[in-house]
């Protein structure tokens, strides 16, 4: 069973950074889609960041691009969101998901099938 557990959110003042992790298990391939999302109150879930697990390949959604950095330490299971020059409106619930069966997924929360419970960030000085 695919269980994900993202930890690393917190307080912190804009301008800061907090590194999120999210630790897989219960797949049954090497390669899977996974990715980064984020619900503010009141606004719909949204991608973040996405990473391809065949090529590396990364997205990132215009509001992060040269803040946040998605990486992934493969033997540990373990996707990781570095997120830098942190706003107020970067708070939000950050969640991570998977598709197992895909090796790349559009970073659209629909596409996405798998999801941890989620860790809350809060920028605010």
């Amino acid at each position: 069973q695919v269980h994900l557990v993202e930890s690393g959110g917190g307080l912190v003042q804009p301008g800061g950074s907090l590194r999120l992790s999210c630790a897989a298990s219960g797949f049954t391939l090497d390669y899977y889609a996974i990715g980064w999302f984020r619900q503010a109150p009141g606004k719909e879930r949204e991608g973040v960041s996405c990473f391809n697990s065949l090529d590396g390949s990364t997205y990132y959604a215009d509001s992060v691009k040269g803040r946040f950095t998605i990486s992934r330490d493969k033997a540990k299971k373990t996707v990781y969101l570095q997120m830098n020059s942190l706003k107020p409106e970067d708070t939000a619930v950050y969640f991570c998901a998977s598709d197992p069966l895909r090796s790349w997924a559009p970073c659209d929360p629909d596409e996405y099938d798998y999801w941890g419970q989620g860790t809350q960030v809060t920028v605010s000085s």
